[in-house]
């Protein structure tokens, strides 16, 4: 019993350092300085007694104690899930190899809510992530099913180099495929460059997205012809068939060009189109280093497994929004979230997962093989 209510102690304290890490390390903040927690409202330090998982939440009644801002009831819900998974992991699989899934637990949990705020998966998670799965892997072959420790690198390397490539190579055909996104007015409409010049807006019609989420690629351009443009307070005419480029340097039209500096709330850039044709990614980037990670801790297996079952997963989300938005919606839906959750079904259930489905299907097909070459 002291052991079981250790672990989940232990799992809660690093749920506390993991919202620490989903706070900081998207916005640049440093985990070591300032070393204490601290209320993004007032800065206020957070003393030791109101940094307590879930207890300190619950006593100062979801309020910063200096200033009252409302604390998300995220941050216990964090600390809960990974002192959970922490007393799961415990459960299945024992010592020596209960440490090494709670570090791989605690990176998906990290990289799932990092996704869904900021919609990327930091290097730090990732490449981080294939770093400490290879050597886990060196030190603990157990975690891949091997006695020797070379046999155990081996089947890392495999995982980390299958997930990369495999997910590289959908990004590649994705963007051959669906690289660019056409919209279309019956009538002429206003499309508007504005916010500032570090975080620039563009307003079409419905869409308000900022480019930054529009320029995966130095390639990458918008492009929406136009007989007229209206920036720094000039109205400038163009000739038949130019059209308004954007690309992540700036701003084209005709022969001149202007960079994104100057234009803001006060002074937008403005012009009338029919068309605009956008660029986009089949997923972004941290995806596929995302699932290397996966690969270095859970070997070629799991790295099928969770891509096959997070699309499952992100392909009924995404159904699901558009259904919501009539299709409307330009945001990006998270990818890594949907890879998370499929590893961490095969952590727990994926040889149940396995003997389920070839049991259903005659013949077993894909994932009898995967079964019957991990046994």
């Amino acid at each position: 019993m002291v052991t079981w209510i250790a672990v989940g102690l232990l799992g809660l304290i690093n749920g506390s350092f993991l919202n620490a890490v989903i706070h900081r390390l998207p916005r640049g903040i440093s985990l070591l300085h300032p070393k204490r927690s601290f209320c993004p409202g007032c800065g206020k330090m957070i003393p030791w007694h109101e940094n307590l998982p879930v207890a300190s939440w619950v006593l100062l009644q979801g309020r910063c104690s200096g200033c009252e801002m409302p604390i998300s009831i995220r941050y216990p819900l964090v600390e809960l899930l990974t002192g959970g998974l922490y007393l799961l992991a415990y459960a299945r699989f024992g010592l020596p190899l209960a440490p090494v899934f709670w570090l791989f637990l605690s990176l998906l949990v990290a990289a799932t809510f990092i996704d869904f705020d900021h919609l990327i998966i930091p290097d730090e998670i990732t490449k981080g992530g294939v770093i400490a799965g290879l050597l886990c892997s060196l030190l603990v072959p157990g975690m891949m099913g091997r006695v020797a420790w070379w046999q155990g690198l081996m089947l890392s390397l495999t995982g980390a180099a299958l997930g990369f490539f495999l997910l590289w190579g959908v990004v590649e055909l994705g963007k051959l495929a669906f690289g660019r996104r056409r919209i279309r007015t019956e009538v002429p409409t206003l499309l508007e460059i504005t916010g500032s010049d570090a975080e620039p807006l563009l307003i079409f019609g419905e869409e308000r997205i900022p480019l930054a989420d529009l320029f995966y690629r130095e390639k990458d351009q918008v492009e929406a012809p136009c007989a007229w443009l209206e920036i720094d307070g000039e109205r400038l005419h163009g000739l038949e068939g130019d059209s308004l480029m954007l690309n992540p340097r700036g701003v084209i039209f005709g022969s001149r060009s202007w960079g994104y500096e100057g234009i803001s709330e006060l002074m937008p850039l403005r012009t009338e189109v029919t068309s605009i044709t956008l660029p986009r990614e089949a997923m972004g980037f941290g995806d596929v280093k995302f699932l290397a990670c996966i690969g270095a801790f859970l070997g070629w297996k799991g790295v099928l497994f969770s891509l096959f079952a997070g699309s499952i997963v992100g392909a009924l989300i995404g159904i699901m929004m558009m259904a919501v938005t009539r299709g409307r919606s330009g945001g990006r839906i998270p990818f890594g979230p949907y890879l998370a959750l499929g590893a961490l079904l095969w952590v727990f259930v994926g040889s149940e997962c396995l003997d389920f489905y070839a049991n259903c299907v005659t013949g077993g097909g894909f994932f009898l093989l995967l079964h019957q070459s991990s046994m």
